[in-house]
């Protein structure tokens, strides 16, 4: 294998595709990158086995062939190179000789047959929406999502595909995120899916706000996203996602209209002498005002006021301070609404003109 090619356009293959290498590995392939050069294309491999990323480079073809290279060298090295600089990868013997300008790198080498490339599984359903249009949808519900929780299902953000519309879900059990895009989707039947969190925060990273079209191949235990000269192969999450549409309160007969970010910046500097670790905030609503209150084990106290528009009866309920402002942080709208039902209920936070994302949170003693 031998290529010429330029320092940006190696370094962006490169770039999208180092986010799937892991700093420590069970097997060593692993920490290397697959790099395949034929004809007038460099392809570049990383996978750790639940997850694999396809960069593209052009490149000048001198001789074709295949290796692996360690990833986060390789990148390093490329990165360090000055801007527009031109790039040569040479495979000599075991080795791969990287050379531009005055400058020389020799890097280890393992063998490319030994590298694990995830296959695809032959045909599946496609679903296709806008970049950006998906690009929303996992940012105002990633954050939800939960970690290392025992319940595996949870660990990822549920796809549920209809011919009519796509829905993105995540929970951890103590909140709810729920964002809906009504439009063809170009499916065959209903369908869901649950993806890993890696590979959500990896597609979040990769996709644009541009209204450029992404096919996601949905088929059997994988999911596939080509964007440009990226493609992205994850496994699914095999388990039962559960039953949002119940979880989702309706009818909250104590309705609050605030202004998001007066709201989100009250609730960030009461969160400032909140307990570390539990983070509650009281939130006592009054006609027309609605009173935040935190404190911590070293009895600090913070209190702040926010008008509202609200004209039910009075009503105290606790939650989760992080939660709320996650929630706030994800939304565009000038105005936001808080629907209640009583202390115990869980509350539904959503846009006031528009309801396509809604956020439930679980109340919280304090």
């Amino acid at each position: 294998m031998k290529i010429q090619v330029g320092r940006n356009e190696l370094l962006g293959a490169l770039q999208s595709v180092i986010g799937v290498v892991e700093r420590r590995q069970t097997l060593p392939v692993l920490a290397n990158f697959l790099l395949e050069a034929s004809e007038d294309t460099l392809t570049v491999v990383g996978t750790d086995l639940e997850m694999e990323l396809v960069g593209r480079a052009r490149v000048q073809n001198l001789a074709p062939g295949r290796t692996t290279v360690p990833a986060r060298k390789l990148f390093d090295i490329c990165r360090g190179l000055p801007e527009g600089a031109e790039v040569s990868l040479e495979l000599s013997g075991d080795k791969v000789l990287v050379k531009s300008g005055k400058s020389r790198f020799t890097l280890s080498t393992l063998k490319a047959d030994e590298f694990p490339a995830m296959g695809l599984n032959g045909a599946g359903m496609a679903v296709k929406l806008k970049r950006a249009e998906l690009k929303q949808l996992l940012e105002r519900t990633q954050f939800a999502m939960a970690q290392q929780d025992v319940r595996y299902y949870l660990n990822g953000l549920l796809i549920d595909v209809t011919p009519a519309r796509i829905r993105a879900v995540a929970t951890d059990g103590h909140r709810l995120a729920f964002s809906e895009l009504k439009r063809e989707t170009g499916a065959s039947e209903s369908l869901q899916v649950i993806l890993p969190r890696k590979s959500i925060l990896e597609l979040s990273r990769l996709l644009d706000n541009t209204d450029e079209e992404v096919v996601v191949l949905l088929s059997a235990g994988q999911a596939v996203v080509d964007i440009d000269t990226v493609r992205l192969t994850t496994k699914t999450i095999d388990g039962r996602f559960p039953d949002y549409e119940r979880v989702i309160p309706e009818n909250g007969d104590k309705k609050v209209t605030a202004d998001r970010e007066t709201l989100r910046r009250a609730l960030a500097r009461t969160a400032i002498l909140s307990n570390e670790k539990f983070r509650g905030v009281r939130l006592l609503l009054e006609e027309g005002l609605l009173k935040l209150q935190t404190h911590n084990p070293e009895h600090e106290e913070a209190e702040e006021e926010v008008e509202v528009s609200y004209s039910g009866a009075s009503m105290e309920i606790g939650f989760n301070v992080n939660y709320l402002m996650d929630a706030l942080a994800v939304m565009n709208a000038a105005q936001v609404n808080l629907e209640l039902k009583n202390a115990e209920s869980s509350g539904l936070l959503h846009e006031t003109d528009d309801r396509s994302s809604k956020y439930v949170i679980m109340p919280m003693r304090l």
